[in-house]
């Protein structure tokens, strides 16, 4: 039976973590990931047999003492909705975003993957429901994004954006779209699911989307 993550205190004090420049998880959102590296195939084997959650975070640039990236403060938990294993041994996987966290630190451990302890304390609204009356019908991020694409000679299949549910048209331009990863850090760490839609509303009629490290106001 799957686990239901209600409230802070169903969520571990301790969480395994995927370090993965670009790919970022947002609550309720959905990441696809083709795993390969051994040390991540036993994360994944790891969490099928236990909680299912894996942390996705942007690695900081910043090498530690052992050569290790730095970490961004805050990721997403990400729950494994999928998996398939294929005939030359990777995994393919999903993960649906449950709750953002904050590190609170790094703890030694005996994986071959990295480890955090958490802080969940500033996210309960991740696990609540969202109003998404106050977003509107999306009309304004799709003139954006059409702006957007014109400028960067980018293409997108209009039928799935159009019919897509405000949050998940959010989440997934939030992920998908090339912005830099400080921009997409950005995105990740808005309060809540409304000043994302406004954070990435900015984003999108920046004259250079993806160069800069803000938001035009």
């Amino acid at each position: 039976m799957t686990k239901v993550f209600r409230k802070l205190s169903d969520l571990p004090e301790r969480l395994r973590i995927f370090p993965l420049g670009g790919a970022i998880l947002f609550p309720r959102g959905v990441l696809p990931l083709n795993i390969f590296e051994p040390r991540y195939l036993n994360m994944i084997d790891d969490a099928l047999a236990s909680d299912r959650l894996i942390g996705m975070i942007q690695p900081s640039g910043r090498e530690g003492g052992d050569g290790s990236l730095g970490l961004s403060s805050v990721g997403c938990a990400g729950r494994l909705s999928s998996f398939q294993e294929t005939d030359d041994g990777r995994y393919l996987i999903s993960l649906v975003g449950v709750c953002r966290f904050r590190v609170a630190r790094e703890t030694p451990s005996r994986t071959p993957y990295r480890q955090v302890e958490t802080d969940w304390s500033e996210f309960q609204p991740d696990l609540d429901k969202v109003d998404l009356c106050e977003l509107g019908d999306g009309a304004a991020l799709i003139e954006a994004l059409e702006g957007y694409l014109l400028r960067t000679g980018l293409k997108a299949d209009w039928r799935t954006i159009r019919d897509a549910p405000i949050e998940e048209l959010i989440n997934s331009l939030s992920s998908g779209c090339p912005f830099s990863i400080p921009e997409k850090q950005a995105l990740l760490e808005a309060p809540s699911l409304k000043e994302r839609y406004s954070a990435l509303l900015s984003l999108l009629v920046m004259e250079r989307p993806g160069h800069g490290g803000g938001y035009v106001q």
